[in-house]
């Protein structure tokens, strides 16, 4: 595995090493010891596994408030995913601002985004599947979200009309989350 520091504070992608022959492929995904030593071990609590059926279909941009904020390790295993993250902690240097990485099946790769973050993304391929673990279980009166078209976000998705549930084309905008919510993500940034 090899790690590598995003340009947000605290993202890490994580490179995997698949051992490959005819047979096919060995790979470790998790190794305490390797994300110990990183800094970045969690202790997860939960695994997801989501199948999106159809190219363009857009999940998020979702978050838990403390103290259910959720570190989440993602990786997608079969089709491809445009992966959207966007700090949500006021304390940081970088609130306000996303970044993006392309995961595939193809390119055995991981994205580690830490608690204060909004997280989401869109399907590029048909029949895509994505795991994630997190650190915190899933609580239905602490979960929010962004809107994934906030001009103030202004993050260029690969489409321009994507296929969205009917709670995420409700979720808030940027500055209804840094008026009414923010507050409650101080103290989330680790220096």
């Amino acid at each position: 595995m090899e790690f590598r520091q995003r340009r947000l504070p605290g993202v890490w992608e994580i490179r995997l090493s698949p051992i490959c022959d005819t047979r096919g492929f060995f790979m470790r995904t998790y190794d305490v010891q390797l994300f110990e030593e990183a800094g970045i071990h969690r202790p997860w609590v939960q695994e997801n596994h989501s199948l999106s059926k159809r190219r363009g279909i857009l999940r998020g941009l979702h978050f838990q408030f403390p103290p259910y904020a959720e570190t989440k390790l993602v990786r997608c295993i079969r089709g491809a995913i445009f992966d959207v993250f966007v700090d949500l902690r006021p304390d940081s240097p970088t609130f306000g601002q996303w970044d993006s990485i392309e995961l595939s099946e193809d390119a055995p790769c991981m994205l580690l985004i830490p608690r204060g973050f909004a997280h989401g993304f869109c399907t590029l391929t048909e029949k895509t599947e994505v795991l994630y673990k997190v650190d915190s279980p899933y609580q239905r009166d602490y979960e929010g979200g962004l809107l994934w078209s906030d001009p103030d976000l202004c993050i260029s998705w690969p489409i321009s009309e994507p296929f969205l549930s009917e709670k995420d084309q409700r979720n808030w905008t940027w500055q209804t989350f840094v008026l009414q919510h923010s507050y409650r993500f101080r103290g989330l940034y680790n220096k």
